[in-house]
């Protein structure tokens, strides 16, 4: 017969105090994204030269009808808030055509106080290559604190079409811009010398400083649109007759065309934007522009 062996267990309990529990973060996990890409020139067509893409920004490839390579970028996060980062760094090869967009539009939510959210973007356009960059709207809500910093660096022979609308607000939601924070910087750059820069800053009542006649009128809705093409010129007399009342648009030198927009709202907007684009990319606005 085998002996029995008996094993006496002890057990100790513990009472936690909750400074001894685990720690609870004081501010939920931040958002960041990243997209690199280039395009280059193989059999005539503008192909991906390099990519890489990490955390909430991806890029998708649809297919087109043309010989230019298209990036239609996608925040997985569903917005931006305060602490979220987001970086986009593009480049045209020599003699390729890149288009960019995003697949809806960006939003940018309330934030605790203290924090701002950052989208910072570096565009290149190298020599005879035609880059377009026509993200879709970016919508401030009310408490939102957001940054965004676009610098592009083109060489004397690239083109460009560049354009992002802002919304001040859902007006179909009756929302006002009552507190918040947007900062925005365009730094264009051609053979290293800058030769466009633009900044905009609007804090606190938003709604109040876009009421001022010198500022919006009480505008919901604007767009900064630039055009660098050795056409700009020949371009500005059409344009200008799809323009109302609340816009305008020159050209400096002999290819360098501005426009700006406002509007009501996006959709009123939208009217203005859409039939400009579809003219100045040849009948090839991006399909998420279209949905």
């Amino acid at each position: 017969m085998l002996p029995i062996c008996r094993q006496s267990l002890d057990f100790t309990i513990y009472a936690l105090r909750p400074s001894d529990a685990f720690p609870i973060a004081n501010t939920p996990p931040r958002a960041r994204g990243e997209v690199r890409l280039s395009s280059k020139h193989r059999d005539g067509l503008s192909v991906i030269g390099d990519l890489r893409q990490s955390g909430s920004l991806k890029a998708l490839f649809p297919n087109v009808h043309d010989q230019g390579l298209q990036a239609v970028l996608v925040n997985t996060a569903g917005g931006i808030t305060g602490g979220d980062h987001f970086s986009v760094e593009a480049r045209a090869g020599a003699e390729t055509t890149l288009t960019l967009t995003t697949q809806a539009a960006e939003r940018a939510y309330q934030t605790q106080s203290g924090q701002t959210g950052e989208i910072k973007t570096r565009l290149t356009v190298e020599s005879g290559a035609r880059l377009v960059w026509v993200p879709q709207e970016t919508i401030l809500f009310d408490g939102c604190a957001l940054q965004r910093r676009l610098t592009m660096k083109m060489e004397s022979s690239a083109r460009l079409l560049f354009a992002e609308p802002v919304v001040f607000g859902r007006a179909a939601m009756g929302e006002r811009l009552t507190h918040g924070l947007f900062r925005d910087r365009v730094e264009l750059c051609r053979d290293g010398a800058t030769f466009f820069l633009d900044a905009t800053q609007l804090k606190d009542d938003i709604a109040q400083q876009l009421a001022k006649p010198a500022v919006a009128n009480a505008a919901g809705a604007m767009v900064l649109l630039v055009y660098v093409a050795p056409d700009a010129g020949t371009q500005l007399a059409h344009l200008r007759t799809l323009l109302p009342e609340t816009a305008g648009a020159s050209v400096i030198g002999d290819d360098l065309l501005i426009m700006r927009a406002l509007a009501a709202d996006s959709y009123e907007l939208r009217q203005t934007l859409v039939p400009i684009l579809t003219h100045l990319t040849g009948d090839a606005l991006p399909r998420p522009w279209m949905i």
